[in-house]
């Protein structure tokens, strides 16, 4: 049956170690073009996905959102079923509903939540070599705590952004952000409105530095203030990273995404 002017939004988790990010490549492999392929086959014509945020090579997501229109009727269980049918197994849409036209994934977004795990221990991890990051070190996760905290707010990010950031305002929004310890892991949890390109990586990689100050929150604000990259500390790896939910106005009837991840 078809039908014009459906727009569809998705949830979708991914383990990106094997692609060059969400966006598509012409060279390399891309979330954004399996995704568009699968739907494209449920849809039975091609199929064109805007996300709510381009995540980097090797970056993961719990909760990506994608939005697409079609011209196909299909049940949101058909969305789901029919496209993981076509994804490889790092690849899952996790859940699938119709929206209104008004709907868009990035740009009705209020927040995006990321979250980074670190791995803090003396021997290195065969089986989460990429999924977490590994600091041999020992970390302190209640002064990571508190220096983060001197990013709550809105601010000049100049400091974290990477020197192949194209936005045109280094402006941002930290809503909050928390580290905490659960055994040999060290999390951290962000939520802003939008960031700059490697902003939670570069945090994480300053945050490792500035924990072992006499005043990690003194040496986290003089980072920040100074908004020149070559204060802040190397950017984390990506496989740490995890765009792990995006919030949107309740109206858009967008769920929290469910699936959890064992590190």
């Amino acid at each position: 049956m078809i039908d014009l002017g459906r727009r569809v939004a998705a949830i979708i988790e991914y383990d990106g170690t094997e692609y060059a990010g969400w966006q598509s490549q012409t060279h390399s492999r891309s979330i954004q073009d399996a995704v568009e392929a699968a739907l494209s086959f449920v849809a039975g014509h091609p199929i064109v996905a805007i996300c709510a945020g381009r995540t980097d090579t090797g970056v993961h997501a719990v909760g990506q959102v994608i939005h697409f229109d079609t011209q196909a009727l299909r049940t949101p269980r058909a969305w789901v079923l029919g496209a993981n049918t076509k994804l490889a197994p790092s690849i899952a849409l996790q859940w699938a509903g119709e929206v209104t036209l008004g709907f868009h994934a990035r740009h009705r977004a209020i927040r995006r939540v990321y979250r980074y795990a670190i791995l803090n221990r003396s021997a290195r991890s065969a089986l989460q070599r990429t999924r977490a990051a590994w600091i041999h070190r020992p970390l302190d996760a209640p002064a990571m705590h508190q220096a983060a905290q001197v990013l709550i707010g809105k601010h000049d990010f100049s400091a974290f952004r990477s020197v192949q950031c194209q936005s045109k305002s280094a402006v941002r929004r930290v809503e909050a952000i928390e580290v905490s310890r659960d055994g040999d892991y060290v999390w951290l949890q962000i939520a802003a409105n939008a960031y700059l390109h490697h902003m939670v990586r570069n945090i994480v990689g300053t945050l490792l530095e500035v924990q072992r100050e006499s005043d990690p929150g003194a040496a986290m604000a003089h980072v920040l203030e100074g908004a020149d990259r070559r204060y802040a500390g190397a950017t984390a790896p990506a496989a740490g990273l995890y765009l792990w939910r995006v919030d949107y106005p309740a109206l858009h009837g967008i769920p929290a995404p469910q699936a959890q991840i064992f590190v």
